[in-house]
């Protein structure tokens, strides 16, 4: 299914860049464009692979701030880098290698687990399962000029299942936690398990936050006041091709496969539903 992914988007890849050029020879201005990665846990077996990938990101993209005011340039092509739950080996692994390439990055923090263990990854996640996150102290210590904190909730629950009361305090409560702990403001938040929809997004504007960030991989920075943005799931063990096709955007095509998918089988499963007529006796 991977290969099958990275040989569509690399098609993708190729039409969009396609239209592109017919468009800036058109003299049509492009939109800006750019991507929003997110990890979860990088092993330290693995930093050396998310350091080439750094590389790739630094020498094809501009790394920008996500809690600063964007100004998207359509000559510039820009990438984010964020971080699900907040483990400590994202402290001791991905950080140093940030530090040495300049690149800023935002850590989303589950409030209530700070300093324990996440009780949300299933039991076929071992490694996960037994990763530490990181504490209120070692957050606090965290370069300020180049780590934003943003919220992951309290507890981490698909907010879609709660009712609105649950959901608003998920939202609301662990944004204020963290400002207090950690003595920042928190203005940018997103969603476990890429659980939403638009009533949690209009939540999320009452409780205060800048931005807010899903886990559907669509393009990024085309708009300067964008509240809902989609980020491009990526890991270590990537390979450099499929790494450097998430950072070109060539992945945007599967939000539009998902709910093509939905059309089509919707019916279906309404069909399979229905009863079957009984016979003639």
């Amino acid at each position: 299914m991977k290969t099958i992914k990275l040989v569509i988007s690399a098609g993708f890849f190729a039409i969009a860049w396609f239209w592109g050029l017919v468009c800036r020879l058109a003299g049509k201005k492009p939109a800006a464009d750019g991507v929003i990665l997110y990890y979860h846990a990088i092993p330290a077996e693995q930093r050396h692979l998310f350091a080439r990938q750094m590389d790739v990101l630094v020498h094809l993209t501009k790394p920008t701030k996500l809690d600063s005011e964007l100004f998207p340039d359509s000559e510039t092509r820009y990438s984010a880098v964020t971080f699900d739950d907040g483990f400590v080996n994202v402290l001791e692994n991905a950080l140093p290698e940030l530090e040495k390439r300049k690149i800023p990055a935002t850590i989303f923090v589950v409030t209530d687990r700070m300093g324990d263990y996440p009780d949300w990854y299933p039991e076929s996640a071992q490694y996960e399962r037994h990763q530490k996150i990181a504490s209120a102290e070692q957050l606090r210590q965290l370069p300020t000029d180049l780590i934003t904190i943003g919220s992951h909730t309290m507890r981490h629950p698909m907010l879609t299942t709660l009712n609105e009361e649950g959901a608003r305090q998920e939202l609301y409560q662990s944004r204020m936690k963290l400002e207090a702990l950690l003595d920042r403001k928190v203005t940018l938040f997103s969603f476990p398990f890429g659980d939403f929809n638009p009533r949690l997004i209009e939540w999320c504007r009452e409780a205060g936050y800048k931005r807010v960030f899903t886990s559907l991989p669509v393009a990024a920075f085309r708009e300067p006041a964008s509240f809902a943005m989609g980020r491009v799931p990526v890991n270590p063990t990537d390979s450099l091709l499929e790494f450097r096709m998430k950072v070109l955007g060539a992945y945007r095509w599967l939000p539009h496969a998902i709910v093509l998918k939905r059309r089509v089988l919707s019916p279906l499963r309404r069909i399979r539903a229905q009863p079957i007529p009984a016979g003639n006796s």
